[in-house]
C-alpha cells in the first residue's frame, strides 16, 4: 500500500504522521503559542477593561483619557480624535455583548491598525489585507482543526469587518491627515491693559473709557473731598486775602 509523502524541513514524512521528537500534544501546544502571538501584547489589561465594562458612556471616555494619557483634550484635535475612536469602539465591542478576552483582541485590533497607519504608512488596500489575514487568524478557520481557539465566531467577525468600514476604512484619508499633515499653530489671545495706581489725591480707580462720562463720575460717583481738603481750601483762602492787604498797604506806603 503506497503512502502519501508530505514536505517537512530536511527530508519526507508520511503524512498525518507526526514527525519523530515531537507528539500531537507538543504540536498542538507550539501551535497554540503562535496564535496567541497575533495581536499581542494586548492594548489594554483585563483590569482596565473590567473597570470599564463597569462605566456609562462617560465613565469609559474618562477611564480611557487616563489611560491612554490624554491631556490635552481641549486644544490637541489629534488626542480628541483619537480618544473617540477608541472609546466608540470599545462601546461598539460591549454592545455586542463580547468576553473580556474578545474585548482586548478588538481593542488591540483597532490599536493596531492605526499603528500600521502611523507608523508604518500603510495604505487602505494594504490595511485591508492586512485585515483578513488577521481575522483569518483569531475569527473561525476553515479547517476548524482547533476550534476552541477561535476568538470570534463567524457573525462576530463579519460584524467586525463591517464596523471597520464604516469606522476607519470610510474615514481612511481624514486619519492620515490626522497623521501626516503638518497643522499651524494658532495662537489665540487678548490683549489686556493693566491700570497702575494712581499718585495721591487722585481718585482711584478712574473712570474707564467705555463705562460713564467723567463728568457724571465726578458729580454722582466720586467720594466727596475729606475735611483735610475742606481745611486746606480754608487756609489758601485766608492767606490770600491777608496777602491782599499787606499788598493795599504796601501801595498806600509808597503814595505817601
Amino acid at each position: 500500500m503506497a503512502t502519501s509523502l508530505g514536505t517537512t524541513p530536511g527530508g519526507t514524512t508520511p503524512t498525518g504522521l507526526t514527525p519523530v521528537g515531537t507528539t500531537p500534544e507538543s504540536e498542538k501546544g507550539a501551535e497554540f503559542q503562535e496564535r496567541e502571538k497575533i495581536l499581542s501584547p494586548d492594548f489594554l489589561s483585563v483590569a482596565q477593561i473590567t473597570e470599564m465594562l463597569a462605566e456609562d458612556v462617560d465613565g469609559v471616555q474618562q477611564k480611557l483619557q487616563k489611560f491612554l494619557n490624554f491631556k490635552n483634550l481641549q486644544t490637541c484635535l489629534k488626542e480628541a480624535s483619537l480618544l473617540d475612536y477608541y472609546v466608540s469602539g470599545f462601546l461598539w465591542a460591549r454592545g455586542m455583548d463580547f468576553s473580556i478576552i474578545q474585548h482586548s483582541k478588538f481593542m488591540t485590533l483597532l490599536d493596531m491598525l492605526l499603528h500600521n497607519l502611523r507608523t508604518l504608512h500603510m495604505s487602505l488596500e494594504d490595511s485591508i489585507k492586512w485585515l483578513g489575514e488577521v481575522m483569518a487568524e483569531i475569527g473561525p478557520s476553515r479547517s476548524q482543526k482547533y476550534e476552541e481557539w477561535n476568538t470570534f465566531d463567524v457573525k462576530q467577525a463579519n460584524a467586525i469587518v463591517d464596523y471597520l468600514k464604516i469606522s476607519l476604512f470610510q474615514h481612511y484619508k481624514l486619519y492620515e491627515f490626522l497623521f501626516y499633515s503638518a497643522r499651524e499653530e494658532i495662537l489665540i489671545g487678548t490683549e489686556q491693559v493693566i491700570e497702575v495706581v494712581k499718585p495721591p489725591g487722585h481718585p482711584f480707580p478712574g473712570p474707564l473709557e467705555e463705562g460713564i462720562a467723567f463728568g457724571i463720575y465726578s458729580a454722582f460717583i466720586e467720594p466727596p473731598p475729606t475735611v483735610d481738603t475742606e481745611m486746606k481750601t480754608e487756609i489758601n483762602e485766608k492767606l490770600q486775602i491777608q496777602e491782599e492787604a499787606f499788598n493795599a498797604r504796601i501801595e498806600k506806603l509808597k503814595k505817601a
